[in-house]
């Protein structure tokens, strides 16, 4: 892509608005030193050096998005403890917008503590609830998402399988952004199977897909343009739901876009170090969708979100990147 069509597509990209809606959750980092093996069992002690937090899930594809565009509406659950309250502080501090977040009393908000010792993940602590959704959280939270679309140019909807996203308020998320017309795009987790049918996009990554699809994966071919198995899923999931396009992350060998009337398009890895893959889904469908709204090509925005994780995945931890790294990139890639 050449430089004056990127910067082209940023300064649209600046004044889109869109909105997140799926589960929402606190990332935090418990950075340390591992100096010896504790006489209690045969694990290592980690002296605590550093604690971080950073918003996570669906409000980690929010953050993704702010530094591009000029503004981001977060919808998803949460309870009303400390972790809620760090977490809307930290939302606040990026300035993404926190009003359609729907708290209930008594709920956990979902916690994952990773502990990481010499730029190595050691544990990580997940806390998070088991009960569902109840029929006046999901009008609630209907209702916030129906009131934000009049403000916003797309919607992303972001599934961690944490129990937010069932079937009903997939249906209904849908069916509001349809009316509004406005673009959807998904990422999905096969551990909570959904109808993905009205979707503009759906991005799972390779595992992912061939879960959705009923297939096994008998591993990924160093050439995905020669991976038959791979088209077969692809084209299966666009038929599946009658999707106009569905984007496969394949890690170390870029991303794979499907569209019904197009022939897939291949764009290889764009990372030349990996140090943390976490987050990296949600950069991609951040930067695809955002890019679409600026009037990329679905192969530009596959171009843009794949250089866009190839900058973050060499960062430690729930990272970012802004307009100038990625500016960077394309120079450095092509």
């Amino acid at each position: 892509m050449k430089p004056e069509r990127l910067q082209h597509l940023l300064e649209r990209a600046s004044e889109c608005r869109l909105l997140v809606v799926g589960d929402v959750m606190l990332d935090e980092f418990v950075w340390g030193r591992v100096s010896r093996i504790s006489p209690e069992a045969p694990v290592p002690v980690v002296e605590v050096v550093e604690e971080t937090s950073y918003p996570g899930g669906a409000a980690n594809v929010a953050r993704n998005l702010r530094p591009f565009c000029a503004g981001v509406e977060l919808c998803g659950l949460l309870g009303e403890d400390a972790a809620a309250g760090r977490l809307r502080g930290l939302l606040e501090e990026e300035g993404i917008a926190t009003g359609a977040l729907v708290a209930e009393p008594g709920r956990a908000t979902i916690l994952k503590t990773r502990i990481i010792a010499r730029q190595q993940q050691v544990v990580r602590v997940d806390r998070e609830p088991s009960n569902g959704v109840s029929k006046e959280i999901l009008d609630r939270a209907c209702g916030v998402v129906e009131a934000a679309l009049a403000d916003v140019d797309a919607v992303i909807v972001e599934d961690y399988g944490k129990g937010f996203l069932g079937q009903e308020m997939k249906n209904r998320l849908v069916a509001l952004a349809r009316a509004a017309g406005k673009y959807i795009a998904a990422d999905p987790n096969p551990s909570n199977p959904l109808d993905w049918t009205g979707v503009d996009l759906l991005k799972p990554n390779r595992s992912e897909a061939f879960a959705m699809a009923g297939r096994r994966d008998s591993g990924a071919l160093e050439h995905p343009l020669k991976d038959d198995a791979l088209f077969e899923v692809g084209r299966g999931l666009l038929e599946k739901w009658s999707l106009p396009a569905v984007l496969v992350t394949l890690g170390e060998h870029g991303m794979m876009l499907f569209q019904r009337d197009a022939e897939p398009y291949h764009t290889p890895t764009r990372a030349r170090e990996v140090f943390d893959v976490s987050g990296a889904g949600d950069t991609a469908i951040a930067l695809h969708t955002l890019a679409v709204c600026a009037g990329a090509t679905p192969a530009e925005a596959a171009e843009i979100s794949n250089q866009a994780s190839g900058v973050v995945v060499a960062k430690l931890g729930t990272a970012t990147l802004t307009a100038a790294e990625l500016r960077e990139a394309f120079l450095k890639n092509g």
